[in-house]
């Protein structure tokens, strides 16, 4: 990425807001599955979406916190009143893209339908605008940069898009680690999801599957880390299926992902209540409000 500027911290920051967000898609949605479970079929498979979002919206309840909702418009658009009920409980609403198809497999042309298409249906079904996308899977990248000047020519102001680390099914390891802008003269901000430093090496440790099969003292000490050595907000996320042990097995998913998508779906909304205590929540339009009136007087790295 060419040019890109990216957003310094404040100084004397003593109480970093980190920003909460779930990606919202069914559990037959998923990309461990998309070589075994065809789109085609997902109208016959029986949804569990909106029992699981309602379990997410209690934890929240509990804690007295409030997140972002990256939901998926084929999900909204077939439970508009889970749509009401996430909007009614003070969250946002943002982009997850319409049916979980990876940026890299359109043009410029066809995904500014998808999201244009995803859009009008959150906002529908929600009642409210819709200012922030999520591209499925992080798969904006290296590939994909003409992604970020569609969603700024639709009138976007954030995307959470990014995964700066390697990993065998996205990244772009070259990308800034916090908020930066994509494109010169564009006020859309690009929060990436969290990393932490281990010496020079780069960690995910945003959440997903991270989160739920890792140790929780390991999403801890990297929130830490984010937040106190480098006074900047975590970006933190995580799925309606993964607070859902009951949901049917693929059995003819390879290993490898089914051990991602099963392992410790029982303890995740034990370790999630951790979480919530133990740090700062909101918002990640809020985030991004922040950010970018910040950077407007933050030095900016050329």
């Amino acid at each position: 990425m060419n040019q890109e500027r990216e957003i310094r911290p404040a100084s004397g920051t003593t109480r970093v807001i980190n920003g909460l967000s779930v990606d919202v898609e069914d559990w037959f949605q998923v990309g461990a599955f998309e070589k075994v479970i065809d789109r085609s079929d997902w109208g016959s498979i029986a949804t569990r979406v909106e029992d699981n979002v309602a379990c997410v919206l209690d934890l929240f309840a509990e804690a007295g916190v409030k997140a972002t909702f990256f939901t998926l418009g084929w999900v909204a658009e077939r439970h508009p009143a889970m749509m009401q009920r996430i909007v009614a409980a003070g969250h946002e609403v943002a982009s997850h893209g319409y049916d979980h198809a990876r940026v890299f497999t359109f043009d410029r042309k066809a995904f500014g339908e998808d999201i244009r298409r995803a859009r009008k249906i959150l906002e529908d079904t929600s009642g409210t605008r819709v200012a922030g996308y999520r591209a499925p899977s992080f798969s904006i990248d290296a590939r994909t940069h003409w992604a970020f000047e569609e969603l700024a020519e639709q009138g976007y102001a954030y995307s959470s898009s990014i995964a700066p680390v390697v990993h065998d099914h996205y990244g772009w390891p070259e990308a800034p680690r916090f908020a930066f802008y994509p494109l010169p003269d564009s006020s859309l901000v690009e929060i990436p999801v969290t990393t932490a430093m281990l010496g020079s090496k780069r960690l995910a440790a945003g959440g997903g599957g991270f989160f739920r099969v890792l140790p929780y003292e390991f999403s801890r000490w990297a929130i830490r880390q984010v937040n106190q050595r480098e006074g900047r907000p975590a970006a933190f996320y995580f799925h309606p299926w993964e607070v859902d042990p009951g949901q049917p097995r693929v059995a003819n998913a390879p290993l490898r992902s089914r051990l991602r998508h099963y392992t410790n779906l029982d303890r995740m909304a034990g370790k999630l209540g951790m979480l919530l205590r133990d740090f700062a929540w909101g918002r990640m339009d809020e985030i991004a409000e922040r950010e970018a009136v910040l950077a407007n007087s933050w030095e900016l790295a050329v």
